[in-house]
């Protein structure tokens, strides 16, 4: 026999499943693909799959080889063609089943702050397809970016790790430079991000352009002329966006220590679900009786 129903404010809501025939979800990864870069995506469409079951999620690269490395307009294609077929087989077997409609997918792309060339390739890439797709945001400006942030940095001996769930901490580094790509519109994004990470930190944030010759250089000594001596350069950046070696090059030229770049983090696969769910107007329903922190 069915247990009763739980009512009152204490009830269990309803978990959130992806409803029958939704777009995919299709992850738009930038960079030449690698075995890395191919872990750490799958890794991200991994936690996404967990957040919202029955998740269609998939993966494109920008450039990708169409052999190892799909590229994101063949998996538009193979995702439209999915749907039609599954259309055919249904009707052909009698089911009474309308015509699909709407987007065949929404698109992703893995960036944690703008970057006006690599968008303009992705929306190239989705208008190359001729497929009904949807396009979204990035993932960034985000509170679960710099609680990244804070983890990588404090991964790196960089940051003292915030386990009393305090904003202020103490820390290793005085000043910290958020490092992004992208240019100007990217490093205003940034430094949202990073007044979020100051805050946790209780340490100077100032954003800089790993694509803008300088940039670190003049942030550092803004930094140590405020009065920081021991800085740190935390990468705003999830990984695959850049050549391998630059933020190490980076870190050399503000002669501080850097932590590792956002890979596959958590909040990134929770933050690329979101886009998707708020594109198709779904959102995962939050449990009463729980307080608003």
């Amino acid at each position: 026999m069915p247990r009763p129903r739980q009512p009152g404010r204490h009830r269990r809501p309803e978990p959130l499943v992806a409803p029958e025939g939704a777009p995919a979800l299709v992850l738009a990864v930038p960079g030449t693909p690698s075995s890395a870069t191919r872990s750490l995506a799958e890794e991200v469409v991994s936690i996404a799959r967990s957040e919202l079951p029955g998740l269609d999620a998939r993966i494109g690269y920008l450039d990708g080889d169409n052999a190892e490395f799909p590229t994101l307009q063949a998996v538009l294609t193979y995702a439209a063609e999915e749907r039609t077929a599954r259309f055919e087989q249904a009707r052909a077997a009698g089911m009474d089943v309308r015509e699909p409609d709407g987007p065949v997918a929404v698109v992703v792309p893995l960036l944690a702050g703008p970057d006006s060339a690599l968008l303009r390739r992705v929306r190239q890439a989705v208008m190359e397809s001729r497929i009904a797709a949807e396009l979204t945001d990035v993932l960034g400006p985000h509170p679960l970016l710099a609680e990244a942030l804070h983890v990588r940095l404090s991964e790196a001996g960089l940051a003292r790790a915030d386990r009393a769930r305090l904003f202020t901490v103490a820390t290793a580094a005085d000043g910290i430079i958020l490092a992004s790509v992208g240019g100007d519109e990217a490093v205003q994004a940034a430094g949202i991000t990073g007044m979020l990470l100051a805050a946790r930190l209780a340490v100077p944030v100032m954003a800089a352009a790993l694509d803008q010759e300088g940039s670190i250089a003049s942030v550092a000594e803004q930094l140590r002329s405020s009065g920081s001596q021991q800085l740190a350069l935390a990468p705003y950046l999830i990984g695959p966006e850049i050549e391998p070696g630059l933020v190490e090059e980076a870190a050399k030229e503000a002669e501080c220590s850097a932590a590792e770049s956002l890979g596959a983090y958590p909040a990134i696969g929770k933050l690329a679900l979101a886009k998707y769910t708020t594109a198709l107007g779904i959102a995962p329903q939050q449990a009463q009786g729980t307080p608003v922190r």
